[in-house]
């Protein structure tokens, strides 16, 4: 799912973007270490859509399984998307912006992007997968941060926690004023949702990653990539501002609706646990993806605004996330930097995220032919098969970086985006 022109033969990025990072060649080890480490969360990432997509089911015992999906749920397309933030800045320019014909140009590259993007995530949309995916998310999110490239870290950073604040209750309120009749009468004038049954308003609104919510983690990654990651002061900033947004996200979010109340009156909406076992009948698994985790918090009453569960949309679900991606990109970035012995070890596991496009594609597509599965997930989510998904992700990438710069789909997206040198 990566957005950037991964031009990388693990664990090394390419010089095309670690030389603008790299003053003189002693500072360039650290600015490698920067980009593998983005690499290195992208694949965390993907493996964490793998758990969701194909872990295994809730349990009444609960156990390592429940852990690890509710640690993954919702977090890890909420790492990607701020990855993508991050990612978008590595072609409009790190540190400073790009003008002229080269911010032309970038602009270009990442229009160019958001319309494959859409036409991949209409594709899969089509599927049984249905509105699970979220590459045609991605490609409206790539179009509302054009008017953001050029805006220093600091300005990002105000935007995001201002979307943090403001987006989830506007959110809220529009998605009150939806009646049934309106959005068939809104779709029906939507080619998109014609065609694969997410349209615009899925896009901006209703769907599982909504633009007016999600585009504060898009705005969060751009603030990071304008930031010098290799500066002590500002790892230290971000070991303080990751773990802090961590615990007031959680924190508060759990001890005001217990004060309140709010988590009896949430969890009485929320599905028990046999809904969960009735999902791996064919019938009921084939809308599952469909019906966003928070889904039950949008109803008539306002809890939902202080619950921080995946997918809720809450300010107190996007300061959390927030943390999260924040707190995982340091570390590892720090780690990589000061370790050189486990970037050597994670080789592997960082080929994985600079295909992560061509992963994410393909893990659904393998979902989609699982033999006797009828719908996603799969019937045979479980914790076997989500192993074969993460080893089996790790072989292809590490033998194909071994002969290739680039994953399969992103060769096709960075010859696509050679269009844009067409713009003057």
């Amino acid at each position: 799912m990566t957005e950037i022109e991964t031009a990388k033969k693990a664990p090394a990025p390419p010089r095309s973007l670690s030389a603008p990072e790299s003053g003189t060649a002693t500072e360039r080890p650290s600015s490698m270490a920067r980009l593998v480490g983005v690499d290195l969360a992208r694949a965390l990432a993907v493996f964490g859509m793998f758990a969701v997509h194909v872990g295994p089911f809730p349990t009444p015992g609960g156990g390592v399984g429940d852990w690890f999906l509710g640690l993954a749920s919702g977090r890890a397309s909420a790492l990607f998307a701020t990855l993508a933030g991050f990612s978008l800045m590595l072609i409009a320019g790190r540190r400073e912006p790009k003008t002229g014909l080269a911010g032309r140009q970038a602009r270009a590259r990442i229009v160019i992007r958001a319309a494959i993007l859409l036409v991949l995530g209409t594709a899969l949309a089509m599927t049984n997968f249905g509105g699970a995916g979220i590459l045609n998310f991605y490609a409206l999110y790539f179009l509302l941060a054009l008017p953001l490239l050029r805006l220093r870290a600091r300005t990002l950073a105000t935007i995001a926690v201002a979307l943090a604040v403001v987006t989830p209750q506007l959110a809220y309120g529009l998605r009150a004023l939806l009646t049934e009749s309106l959005v068939k009468t809104i779709d029906s004038y939507d080619p998109l949702a014609r065609l694969s049954g997410v349209g615009v308003l899925d896009l901006l609104l209703t769907g599982l990653y909504p633009a007016i919510t999600w585009m504060t983690f898009v705005v969060t990654g751009m603030a990071l990539g304008r930031l010098d990651l290799t500066s002590g002061a500002v790892r230290r900033r971000l070991a303080v501002v990751g773990p802090a947004l961590i615990a007031f996200g959680y924190g508060v979010s759990w001890l005001v609706l217990r004060v309140t109340g709010g988590d009896q009156k949430i969890m009485a909406g929320m599905p028990d646990m046999k809904d969960f076992d009735a999902m791996k009948d064919p019938g009921m698994a084939a809308g599952a993806f469909d019906m966003p985790v928070g889904s039950g918090l949008w109803g008539p009453d306002a809890w939902g605004l202080l619950a921080a569960e995946p997918h809720t949309g809450s300010t107190f679900d996007l300061i959390g996330s927030i943390g999260i991606a924040i707190t995982v990109l340091l570390c590892l970035t720090v780690a990589l930097d000061r370790l050189p012995w486990l970037r050597r070890l994670a080789t592997p596991i960082i080929a994985v995220g600079t295909m992560s496009l061509t992963l994410y594609v393909g893990h659904i597509l393998v979902i989609l032919a699982l033999p006797g599965e009828s719908a996603t997930p799969p019937q045979s989510a479980s914790a076997t098969l989500l192993l074969c998904f993460v080893l089996g992700a790790t072989l292809f990438a590490a033998i194909w970086s071994r002969f290739f710069r680039r994953g399969p789909l992103e060769y096709l997206l960075n010859g696509a985006t050679k269009l844009a040198n067409r713009v003057r």
